[in-house]
Order: C-alpha cells, then sequence, then structure tokens
C-alpha cells in the first residue's frame, strides 16, 4: 500500500486542523501549570497553594523561608517540586522519543519501552550502580545507561530494517527478545553483585519499574540538558522526518541522506531515553499512546506541529499518572510504571487488534506490515 506523505495530508487538510494546533499550544500550557501546582500541593501532606508559592517565590528571590512556611520548606522544595520537574521532563522526553521512533519505522508500536529500548539503558545504569562503591554518581549513571540504550536500539532497528521490512511482527519480536534479555542480564547483574542482603536489589526493582521519587535537583541536570538539546533538534528535523515517510529515494532527491538522518535520529533518540531512565527508571507507554492520541486529535502526522503538542501531552499525563501512584495507596507508593501500564496496556491490545488483526497503520498513513 502506498504510503501518504504527512505534507500531502496536511495540504488537504482543512485550515481548521492548523488553528487547532494552535491553539491547542496555549491550553495544554496551562493545563501543564495546574497540573504541576496541583502535583506540589497533593499528597500524604497537604500543603496550601499559598504556601506552596511563598516557599518557591523565596528560594527564587534568593530570601530565606521563615516563619509558619519553614515547615513546608523541605516538602515543596526539596521533594515535590523536584519531582514535578523530572516529570515534566520524562514525560515531554518519552512523548517526543516515541514520535520519532514512530516516525523512523513507520509504525505506531514504535516505543522506547516495547522496544526494548528501557530494558537496554538499565540494564547499563544497574551495571554502573552495583559495580562502583558509591552508585557512580548521576553523570556516570547516565553514561551507562545511555550505552545500553544506544544498543538495545540498535539490534531492534537493524533487525527492524532488515529485508527492508518494518513489519509490526518483527518489530515486535526484536522488542520482545531485547526486553527479555535485559530482565535476565539485570537479574543476573542484582544476583551477582548485591552485597547488601538484598537491600540493593530492591531498590534497583522498583527503580526498573519506573519511578519519579528519586528526584532531586542534583539529578535534574542531565535530563535538562539533554532534552533541551533533543526537543529543538528533533523540530529542525521535523520536515526531514516527514520526507522520511516518503521513502528512501524521494527523501534522497530531496536533497537528504536518508542513511545518515536516521543514525542521527537513532542516536539522539538513545541518549535521550538513556538520560531519562537513568534517573526515572523504565516507564513504559507513554511513548506509544501520546503521539498516537496526538495524531487522532490533530487529524495530521506532520511532525512540526505532532512533536510539541505530544511532549505537552506527556508531561501533563505523567504528572497526574505520578499523583496517582502517590496517593492510592498512601502512605505507600506506586511504581509510576505500573500506572502507566495500566493505562498503556489496553492501547497497545488496541493497536494490535486493529482492523481485526491485519496491518497496522502507521504514522504516515501507511501499511506497517
Amino acid at each position: 500500500m502506498t504510503v501518504t506523505a504527512p505534507a500531502e495530508q496536511s495540504a488537504g487538510a482543512p485550515r481548521g486542523h492548523r488553528a487547532l494546533a494552535l491553539g491547542l499550544l496555549p491550553f495544554l500550557a496551562v493545563l501543564l501549570l495546574v497540573s504541576a501546582v496541583a502535583g506540589l500541593v497533593i499528597g500524604s501532606f497537604h500543603v496550601p497553594p499559598a504556601a506552596v508559592v511563598r516557599v518557591v517565590a523565596a528560594h527564587l528571590g534568593g530570601d530565606p523561608v521563615t516563619g509558619a512556611d519553614a515547615r513546608y520548606d523541605a516538602i515543596v522544595w526539596q521533594l515535590r517540586l523536584p519531582r514535578v520537574l523530572l516529570g515534566v521532563l520524562v514525560g515531554a522526553g518519552l512523548a517526543m522519543v516515541g514520535t520519532v521512533l514512530q516516525t523512523l519505522l513507520r509504525n505506531p508500536l514504535a516505543d522506547p519501552f516495547v522496544l526494548g529500548t528501557s530494558y537496554g539503558a538499565g540494564v547499563g545504569a544497574v551495571s554502573v550502580t552495583l559495580g562502583t562503591s558509591a552508585l557512580a554518581g548521576v553523570y556516570t549513571l547516565s553514561a551507562g545507561a545511555f550505552t545500553g540504550a544506544l544498543a538495545a536500539t540498535a539490534v531492534v532497528f537493524t533487525v527492524a530494517q532488515a529485508h527492508r521490512g518494518t513489519g509490526a511482527a518483527r518489530l515486535l519480536l526484536a522488542g520482545v527478545a531485547v526486553a527479555f534479555v535485559g530482565q535476565a542480564a539485570t537479574n543476573v547483574l542484582v544476583m551477582v553483585g548485591d552485597d547488601s542482603g538484598g537491600q540493593a536489589a530492591r531498590a534497583v526493582l522498583f527503580w526498573l519499574m519506573g519511578g519519579l521519587g528519586g528526584a532531586r535537583w542534583t539529578s535534574l541536570t542531565v535530563i535538562v540538558a539533554a532534552t533541551a538539546a533533543a526537543l529543538p533538534y528533533f523540530l529542525l528535523r521535523a520536515r526531514a522526518l516527514d520526507a522520511l515517510l516518503l521513502g528512501e529515494q524521494t527523501a534522497a532527491s530531496l536533497g537528504l541522506r536518508p542513511g545518515r538522518l536516521r543514525t542521527e535520529l537513532f542516536v539522539v533518540s538513545a541518549l535521550l531515553t538513556g538520560a531519562l531512565v537513568a534517573v526515572s527508571g523504565a516507564i513504559g507507554f507513554v511513548g506509544l499512546m501520546m503521539p498516537l492520541f496526538t495524531r487522532l486529535l490533530l487529524r495530521t502526522s506532520e511532525n512540526a506541529r505532532v512533536l510539541p503538542v505530544a511532549a505537552l501531552l506527556g508531561a501533563v499525563f505523567l504528572l497526574w499518572a505520578d499523583l496517582a501512584a502517590r496517593l492510592v495507596l498512601a502512605p505507600a507508593e506506586l511504581p509510576v510504571g505500573v500506572v502507566t501500564a495500566l493505562c498503556g496496556g489496553p492501547v497497545f491490545l488496541w493497536l494490535l487488534l486493529r482492523r481485526g488483526g491485519a496491518a497496522t497503520t502507521g504514522p504516515g498513513g501507511g501499511e506497517a506490515l
């Protein structure tokens, strides 16, 4: 089946769709602000919104927090605010990576979690964590996660491109295989390297299920840098990504180097995934659901519009998922990856069963099989 170019879809689409894309951005920005405030206020210990504003304003102004607000200072500034910022960055980052991978592979099932990229990053991070005495530090941990993510993505990417096919079956089998190998490798590393009586194993298990509880100001440095570099890069490459949906020859005729472009996008996606997983663990299905919902909402696959909207949707979704994880078993806490899996699992099954088990429609409107 011939793949329809996103640019062609956009040209024939009503202008109202473009207005919708532009109008969604400020709406989602406001919704993100409301969600962030909710994340700072709501919890096992309620903090009044006015107190949140005073504490944050005092820190931003360099003033000491005194009086009745002093008891809220550690909760708001040291715990909840870094957690909210991490949720925003991870949600936006995973949504962007999912959008790029789905375009590269022309398959809506592509996602850093489904494809095993997150598990690869987990193996790299766990090996660094258990192999050093002081948990390696955030930069070494990120380097280990990036290396694992790069290796896992390379395997799946190579298999998916073999024989010029990007079929859903080939893609899923490769991702499942990499995920199983990653899980097995992680189990071996934990069994061999854990000399803390099981404490490290429990910490690694909770981390691999995904969570934002480990957010600290020092851990945000790498993620802020990675996300700030990746988002502009993806937006600058949006039209080139659209051209790839037309096929290798057509993209080359437009002056692109498809092989080089795919490699660049693959490396940047792995770098961003590694940086995110190093701090948040393996949070699944955000990168699968957000691009899908964005394309359905905007009725276009043009990446220049899908990327920013998907990023904002991912940030909002993960903030509320984390809030649910904190409240369901309060004062205990669920891994946020459990919440996203409960939401994303049915969506994944729906994609598989779409069209009665026939071919799955890719981001460009073409067949993925």
